[in-house]
């Protein structure tokens, strides 16, 4: 499951089987965490979180610390995408605790991440900022987690408005991928660019990095689906409203498939979006105020749709 997860997300038969194992079985605490990352995936982080709480509840029975705080910090994650940030804040910080208190120092610079991207969330950006410089400090150079650092830093700095130090830190985390060749960050940071250039008015260089997250989808579905929704808005801002159309059909049949509701809803706002603009009753040609589409679009795309790439089976 854990070889799925990393390489070609999808979900198993296994579930039933593994949850009917008896609680006292040795590996169904295991099991349950590497189910729950296959549904987390492909976006579905509501029974990502119920799989890692029953999984939580067997490792503290164990008295297990170390399994504890990889639990906790899944399920910090899984509550970030369901926007539950205080929950998810309060179970990193246990993590992060933990790590700190048995010595995992690249544990807790993972946990950190996650931490900042949560505090990123939830608008608290100084405290965001704050965890991702410690990250960086714990990292002792190991690149993909100075990489995952450099971009949660771009985000923190595009939400206060710097977008240069965005841009920066962006082109950071990106030399750093590229020379590694790691598919599932260079996706994460040319998404990040796009959006960026979105906001700039700079729709070819937005569709220039469109083109790039495409090519480093490799074989997952739920990104191919994101991808597919970001070029639809794309379309939608240049006015190709038919080909964007049936572009976010083609993310809800995906989306549908994955069972990744939230993603399915996004797309069918956008869909109401494009047409209520095709029947004039969002801006009709004569108007001047051509950004209301977009206004209402824009958001529902860039969500934070990417699953920690650093939870490994070693840990």
């Amino acid at each position: 499951m854990y070889h799925l997860y990393r390489y070609k997300p999808r979900l198993v038969v296994l579930g039933p089987k593994i949850e009917e194992l008896p609680d006292a079985h040795p590996s169904k605490a295991r099991c349950l965490r590497a189910l729950s990352l296959l549904f987390g995936s492909v976006g579905n982080p509501a029974e990502q979180k119920r799989l890692l709480t029953h999984s939580l509840k067997l490792w503290r029975e164990r008295g297990d610390d170390d399994e504890v705080a990889i639990t906790l910090r899944s399920l910090s994650e899984a509550n970030r995408q369901m926007e539950l940030y205080e929950e998810g804040i309060r179970q990193a910080k246990e993590a992060s605790e933990i790590f700190e208190r048995l010595g995992g120092t690249a544990s807790q610079a993972h946990t950190l991440i996650i931490l900042a991207w949560l505090l990123h969330d939830d608008q608290q950006l100084d405290a965001a900022e704050e965890a991702a410089s410690h990250a960086i400090d714990l990292s002792e150079n190991k690149q993909f987690d100075v990489c995952n650092c450099h971009r949660i830093l771009g985000r923190i700095y595009y939400s206060k408005s710097e977008e240069e130090k965005a841009k920066s830190h962006f082109e950071a985390a990106l030399g750093i991928a590229s020379s590694f060749g790691w598919h599932g960050e260079l996706f994460s940071i040319h998404y990040d660019l796009a959006r960026l250039f979105f906001d700039q008015d700079r729709f070819d260089d937005a569709q220039a990095h469109v083109e790039l997250i495409k090519s480093h989808v490799i074989n997952d579905t739920y990104k191919l689906g994101c991808a597919m929704e970001l070029q639809a808005l794309l379309w939608c801002i240049q006015g190709r409203l038919e080909e964007a159309k049936i572009e976010v059909l083609r993310a809800v049949e995906v989306f549908e498939k994955l069972g990744a509701a939230r993603n399915a809803e996004n797309c069918r706002e956008i869909l109401q979006g494009i047409d209520e603009e095709t029947n004039g009753s969002v801006v009709s040609d004569e108007s001047d105020d051509d950004g209301e589409f977009l206004e209402t679009v824009l958001p529902l795309v860039f969500i934070n749709f990417l699953r920690p790439d650093w939870v490994t089976e070693s840990e």
